[in-house]
């Protein structure tokens, strides 16, 4: 019988915590686990894996294994019948915490109804053996306790305006690499539809249930998580739920004030530029944004465009008002 190093198997240290033996034990049994993995001897480390977690994760089997362990035992290395039985003795001593049955053997680690894997090593059969139920003889299969959740797969997933808007349903293709029959990861797709809600904006989730990876031996699949994103509009700014028009004005519209005709994502409608404005001003339209509670709004840009071209008598008119006028747009870069 050969000695083994239970740390040693889960990649940590003596003194591990045991939050620490736990995650170790799940990443690793997540790993190694024959569903996920068709490596040869995959099933084998599973085992060990199993056998060194049923070990440590114990207090009372862990403090006895420690004892035993701290007399300088190497992985691996052949354990004499002496040691055994100085095990069990101690083990069985009143101070040791275990009571001992007809048998010899320790009952104190059955404690919890666990149940032994028929495929852990001699060494864990002899330092804890106990009486199994003919429940857990019978068991097809050795790592059947090990179920796990699948992973969610995250992606990301560009929205358009119009979308966020109005809301609807969409299908894409996802890209999902698959394990084949001899353990290779290939690549796959999957065509699935998603309902957008409307007022869906940056940084928002949409969850897919049961759509991510599949859970092991059983357990359910994660979910597919689409990561939010707006894609760019060749018209509107965005904002959180504001959205950001420009908007070009005539100079007399800015200096007189007008009504014009702008774009919202609802349709068209109708805004008052006030006499006197500026390139840059802000006008709201207010609750014209995308949906949400409460509503985004769209605020128009105004930019003062000049006509391509000017005819004489536009000149001239340009002329006159250069000499009438007597504002002079750079006074504040004087000294």
């Amino acid at each position: 019988m050969k000695f083994k190093d239970y740390y040693r198997v889960l990649g940590l240290p003596p003194g591990a915590s045991a939050a620490a033996i736990k995650d170790a034990y799940h990443k690793l049994a997540k790993q190694f686990h024959p569903d996920v993995s068709k490596t040869p001897g995959t099933e084998q480390r599973f085992t060990e894996i199993g056998e060194a977690n049923e070990v440590l994760k114990d207090p009372a089997k862990r403090s006895a294994y420690d004892r035993l362990r701290a007399g300088g035992w190497r992985d691996g290395q052949e354990m004499n019948q002496a040691a055994d039985q100085a095990f069990h003795q101690h083990s069985n001593s009143p101070n040791s915490g275990s009571s001992s049955n007809r048998g010899g053997n320790p009952q104190g680690w059955s404690s919890g109804g666990f149940q032994a894997d028929p495929r852990f090593s001699d060494f864990f059969e002899s330092l804890f053996n106990r009486q199994e139920s003919a429940g857990a003889r019978q068991r097809e299969r050795s790592y059947s306790s090990f179920t796990e959740r699948g992973d969610d797969i995250h992606v990301a997933f560009s929205v358009s305006l119009e979308e966020s808007f109005l809301g609807g349903e969409r299908q894409f293709r996802l890209q999902t690499p698959t394990l084949s029959s001899n353990g290779d990861f290939v690549e796959g797709s999957r065509t699935m539809s998603v309902k957008i809600p409307k007022g869906t904006i940056k940084g928002d989730r949409l969850r897919l249930r049961g759509q991510g990876q599949p859970g092991i031996d059983a357990a359910a699949n994660g979910d597919l998580i689409l990561d939010i994103d707006l894609a760019t509009h060749d018209r509107y700014r965005v904002d959180g739920r504001d959205l950001l028009l420009e908007v070009p004005i005539t100079p007399w519209e800015a200096v007189l004030g007008a009504q014009i005709a702008v774009p919202t994502l609802g349709g068209t409608v109708t805004a008052t530029i006030p006499p006197g404005s500026q390139g840059g001003d802000k006008l709201r339209l207010k609750g014209r944004g995308l949906p949400g509670e409460p509503p985004g709004d769209q605020y128009l840009l105004m930019k003062i465009a000049l006509p391509p071209t000017a005819s004489d008598p536009a000149k001239q008119l340009y002329r006159d008002l250069a000499k009438e006028s007597t504002f002079d747009p750079r006074a504040s870069l004087k000294n």
